[in-house]
């Protein structure tokens, strides 16, 4: 390995291993990463399956695809007789910015699990030049500013792919690039296809905003993942958006199917394609559209790609199932209208059910219904979420096709988020109970028999405190911010939205400042950390972080309160900053308003890297509660049940709790008080203490007192360190259920059957 990467470094750059920069490295590494790839086959098989997904938050790839590959240990080693570390070679990666929250990481998890199965299963998405947006903190506020992460060297490989995408206007003709994913131990490949367009142009959006002409969409098609749609220029680049990447897909599945041979008569036995979430829901009038160009008739090409889509669900807030005014698919696809006409007229012609209308009476598409009438499989990802598909969100397409509903509870790759991330809990759990459980996860539960082994246990709290050393100076490297590793550390990361309740959580800290300045310190200093990113949109959203930002300035700055209890949020929350964070972990905050997540992955990441749960009977927390026992996780918060009928029967007000209850009145108005409001924006911490009293929609008032008491529990808990250590070994062996490879062969087995 030492001379092989030797030799790529003298071809590249005319130097030895010594004299190379980290930068030249990590170029040289990638070269040879991707020549490794390049040799390798791609997975073949009879059927084949394509994951449409606008988002793909697949990470940093250097160290994901060596360790995949097989390589990682003897790069590290010949790059240590040098006196090089492989770890900060890889800061010198850029992360595909492809992806936002948990729908794009998952989509990366199974894009591994599917190459690591040996699957012949490729991706397809869009090639955002500048993805969501990079988060920058100015003036204790959200600032977003664009995400360039394409370089003229990276993983991304053009490929001699095209095709026309017609639109009402204009005909854009794509390019495809393909990311290369390899599987765990195998010695063929898959692909991730991202579809761009050459005329795209970067110098649109200028160096401080996100801003752009959003108008032109011949310039500006793939500058961001979900642009700005506050305004109907922004909802039309959201739908132009969707067709490209669904006609590109629709184009190149069926040019893969005729290439191998096969008539299109014959698409639902060699092909599965999985829409993720509705994005990609205008696949299904696109396919039979290009169906019929080749002869097919309408009932046949109906038939076929009803028997070829299946649909997974990913939400329960019925503002996340899109539906797209007819008007705006009249101006972007009016070649389509005539085939969701149809569509919706058989289903009138057999339901007298206008719930179930794709449709309705306002002229609006419901992307979801069409998935769930013309596909063969409706998936949710969690037991609790498809429950509650079946019995209430969808129950009326239940009735009518209850064998289509199913459940796949998500899942995580192992090779990231436990041999990557934490490579010495990895390593310990090796030297415990061999390595098969990097293969096989379920071979984790092997662990369970060091859970009354007092210093198996004890050597756990070691790693963890490492990782707290290692996060605590990654957080006074990129942002100048002081934490005692020492402390607990408190961690809610996820996407910033209200049903998440980051808001509940920063009433906590509001009530813990208030505690610790009257005197009442904790047994052990506490950082609670956040870290996520608002849709620009989203103004209650950035509000919160607005908050959260102001509470972390006063926590530090504050001499009584900072040697006990410190905030912090991480700028710019991604991939590479969970795999910091994560590790370093003792509480997981999972806090959502219980029945509105729909499953959660953070949470089985925690889990996995010896962290213990706080949080609602919600989405996989309930999973994870069944299997870990309630001696080590912490439940707290009205049930699921109960939520879905005080929604039913406007049973709740936040002004009634605000009113009556003295310790929720304080905390509430702490958010307009003088320590706040002399800190921030006067405005914006304004409308947030207005939305809590007058509206509250997640009913974050509601559980916020149990939350309390509950979570000083987990800090008293703690303290008992024996105990908590057997709780942390006991989430490890019981984490083996949540690996994205089980859940991609349950896919395989009970819906694409490849």
């Amino acid at each position: 390995m030492e001379t092989r990467i030797e030799q790529i470094m003298k071809k590249y750059y005319g130097r030895v291993i010594d004299q190379c920069t980290n930068e030249e490295l990590f170029q040289g590494l990638m070269i040879m990463t991707r020549e490794e790839m390049e040799g390798r086959k791609s997975i073949t098989g009879k059927k084949k399956l394509y994951y449409i997904s606008a988002e793909f938050l697949i990470g940093k790839l250097l160290s994901n695809n060596l360790i995949n590959l097989g390589l990682y240990e003897d790069v590290k080693k010949a790059l240590e007789s040098h006196g090089k570390n492989i770890e900060e070679i890889e800061e010198c990666e850029l992360e595909p910015s492809l992806g936002n929250g948990g729908l794009g990481r998952l989509a990366a998890c199974f894009l591994d699990s599917i190459a690591s199965l040996g699957l012949c299963g490729d991706g397809i998405g869009l090639n955002y030049h500048f993805g969501l947006f990079e988060q920058k903190f100015e003036n204790r506020k959200q600032g977003e500013r664009k995400n360039p992460w394409i370089t003229e060297r990276s993983w991304l490989e053009k490929r001699d792919v095209s095709f026309e995408v017609p639109f009402r206007f204009f005909t854009a003709r794509s390019t495809m690039y393909d990311i290369d994913i390899p599987g765990y131990g195998q010695e063929g490949i898959d692909h991730l296809h991202l579809f761009d367009l050459d005329t795209v142009d970067d110098n649109l959006v200028g160096e401080t905003s996100i801003d752009f002409d959003k108008q032109d969409v011949a310039k500006n098609l793939t500058l961001f993942l979900y642009p700005d749609d506050s305004d109907r220029s922004g909802q039309l680049l959201r739908v132009y958006q969707q067709y490209f990447m669904v006609s590109n897909g629709a184009q190149l599945i069926l040019k893969e199917l005729e290439d191998r041979g096969y008539n299109v008569r014959t698409l639902p036995e060699h092909v599965a394609i999985q829409i993720n979430d509705t994005h990609p829901s205008m696949v299904i009038p696109e396919l039979i559209r290009l169906l019929l160009i080749r002869g097919v008739t309408m009932d046949e090409a109906i038939d076929l790609v009803s028997r070829t889509c299946a649909y997974t669900n990913h939400t329960i807030l019925a503002e996340a199932l899109e539906k797209w005014p007819m008007d705006y698919l009249e101006e972007v696809v009016p070649h389509l209208l005539p085939i969701i006409h149809e569509l919706d007229n058989r289903v009138r012609a057999t339901y007298n059910d206008k719930s179930t209308y794709i449709i309705d009476d306002t002229n609006r598409v419901h992307m979801a219904h069409m998935d769930i009438h013309y596909g063969y499989s409706v998936n949710g990802v969690a037991a609790l979420h498809t429950d509650i598909l079946k019995d209430t969100e969808l129950h009326n397409f239940y009735k009518i096709y209850p064998e289509k509903f199913n459940n796949k509870t998500n899942g995580i790759t192992f090779r990231r988020w436990l041999l990557h991330c934490n490579p010495q809990l990895a390593s310990y759990i090796e030297s415990l109970i061999g390595p098969e459980f990097k293969k096989d996860a379920d071979k984790l539960e092997e662990l369970l028999k060091y859970a009354d082994d007092t210093a198996a246990c004890a050597r756990l709290a070691e790693i963890k405190k490492d990782n707290k050393r290692v996060a605590a100076d990654y957080f006074k490297e990129t942002q100048g911010l002081d934490i005692d590793p020492e402390s607990i550390f408190d961690v809610q990361v996820k996407r910033l939205h209200e049903y998440k309740r980051q808001q509940m959580n920063a009433l906590y800290a509001i009530y813990k400042y208030k505690e610790i300045k009257a005197g009442k310190k904790p047994v052990r200093p506490i950082t609670m950390i956040f870290g996520a990113k608002a849709a620009p949109a989203y103004t209650i959203a950035k509000d919160i972080i607005h908050l959260i930002l102001c509470l972390s300035d006063l926590t530090m700055n504050d001499p009584d309160v900072a040697p006990y209890f410190k905030v912090i949020m991480a700028e710019n929350y991604n991939v590479t900053k969970a795999g910091k964070i994560i590790p370093a972990a003792d509480i997981s905050e999972q806090i959502s308003l219980a029945s509105k997540e729909a499953s959660g992955t953070s949470n089985m990441k925690f889990m996995l890297n010896g962290a213990v749960t706080l949080g609602t009977l919600d989405g996989a927390n309930v999973e994870i509660g069944d299997l870990v026992g309630k001696d080590n996780i912490y439940i707290f918060g009205k049930k699921p049940d109960d939520v879905i009928k005080l929604y039913e029967t406007s049973g709740y007000s936040s002004k009634d709790i605000y009113e009556k209850d003295e310790l929720i009145h304080e905390l509430v108005d702490f958010i307009v008080g003088n320590e706040i409001i002399k800190l921030g924006d006067k405005e914006s911490l304004e409308r947030l203490h207005h939305e809590l009293i007058s509206k509250d929609w997640f009913m974050t008032l509601l559980d916020t007192k149990e939350y309390i008491e509950v979570k000083e529990k987990v800090y008293a808990d703690y303290e008992d360190r024996a105990a908590w250590n057997r709780k942390c070994m006991i989430n490890i062996a019981k984490a083996g259920f949540f690996s994205s490879d089980r859940t991609i062969a349950q896919y395989n087995e009970d819906i694409w059957r490849l």
